[in-house]
């Protein structure tokens, strides 16, 4: 009996699609090319979101890594509209401190949030890795896709090549009347909410024993201006470094990103962190070390989200979930850094074990 409910549920696991992973999202939310930062930040934080797919008119723009994906009339067919590629949090805060003027200007950063989003959108290689998902695409194969560093993807509400012939996976040409977003979190939110039988064996071994824990960890130091680290993130792709006590190291490196490890952890600049500012803080607040911001922010009290190698992973995907961050610092009982779990790590490291 307790074998054949086994085969039940590693049927139904195998047989979730990326169309059940959206059921629940809402609409996608996006902008057009033509709006200003200014409205992007606003739609952002309205919607507690952390990017926007932003729409131009079709035929007009070059798809986002040379992709067509279109949004279509259902009677007709006909292209309503064209998306050109994704607007993140840190496309944004790249922006604001970017340039030769001083953080401080207050006509300088109205001048920023006051650029089109179609001249922002590319500046990070994020922005132009826009995707989509067929929506008969399998729960393994899309943890297939956000093993390998994809954050999101578009999954078609209803998708004008899908059919019995469609070979589900990533789609560069897609036309549908409306599309749901799906995110590394919407999966792991999935998986922790639906309690697979399959899984619990996964999930309850250590992330050391699961290879999920990355040794390669840089950060900033608690000297770090805001400015660079911003620009240290955007050259090496990454939108969040934790804040390392560092006071023996030499001056230029409190320039740039440094080996986070054996260093103690005291706190996480994020660039999701200016969802939680208004425009006349940041306008304040940007001049400061990345601590100080860190600490302006979102206030002293904030936890530094951290756990040991022999934690379970579904500790893990607990603590990812519940507070609604994307990566986890893995310390040791000193909580000196010993590496990094990031959400593309979790699923990596699942889907392995799953195969």
């Amino acid at each position: 009996m307790q074998q054949e409910k086994s085969k039940e549920d590693h049927s139904r696991l195998i047989n979730i699609t990326a169309k059940d992973l959206t059921a629940g999202n809402r609409r996608l939310v996006e902008v057009p090319y033509t709006a200003t930062l200014s409205h992007a930040m606003n739609t952002l934080v309205a919607n507690s979101i952390s990017s926007l797919p932003v729409a131009a008119p079709p035929g007009h723009w070059i798809g986002a890594g040379g992709s067509m994906i279109m949004e279509s009339d259902k009677q007709t067919g006909a292209v309503r509209k064209h998306y050109i590629g994704i607007l993140t949090m840190l496309d944004i805060l790249a922006h604001i401190a970017g340039g030769e003027h001083k953080l401080s200007d207050p006509t300088d950063l109205d001048r920023k949030m006051g650029s089109q989003v179609s001249s922002i959108i590319g500046h990070c290689l994020e922005g132009l890795s826009l995707w989509t998902l067929n929506p008969s695409t399998t729960l393994l194969e899309c943890m297939e896709v956000f093993s390998k560093g994809i954050h999101r993807a578009l999954v078609p509400v209803e998708s004008s090549i899908e059919s019995s012939n469609t070979i589900s996976g990533v789609e560069l040409v897609e036309s549908s009347s409306a599309y749901r977003m799906l995110t590394q979190m919407d999966l792991l939110r999935f998986l922790r909410d639906h309690h697979f039988d399959d899984l619990k064996d996964v999930l309850s071994r250590s992330i050391s024993d699961l290879r999920a824990v990355n040794e390669s960890v840089y950060a900033v130091t608690a000297s770090t201006s805001v400015s660079n680290a911003i620009k240290s993130m955007k050259a090496a792709l990454l939108n969040a470094v934790p804040i390392v006590h560092a006071p023996d190291v030499a001056e230029e490196d409190h320039l740039q990103l440094i080996n986070g490890r054996h260093r103690k952890v005291i706190g996480t600049f994020s660039a999701t962190d200016i969802k939680a500012c208004r425009l006349p803080e940041l306008q304040a607040w940007l001049p400061l070390s990345a601590l100080e911001f860190t600490e302006k922010v979102t206030g002293n009290e904030r936890e530094t989200v951290s756990c040991t190698e022999e934690a379970t992973m579904e500790e893990a995907v607990e603590k990812v979930v519940t507070r609604g961050v994307h990566r986890v610092w893995v310390v040791d009982q000193q909580g000196l850094l010993k590496g990094v779990v990031s959400l593309t790590d979790i699923i990596r490291s699942i889907r392995a074990a799953l195969l």
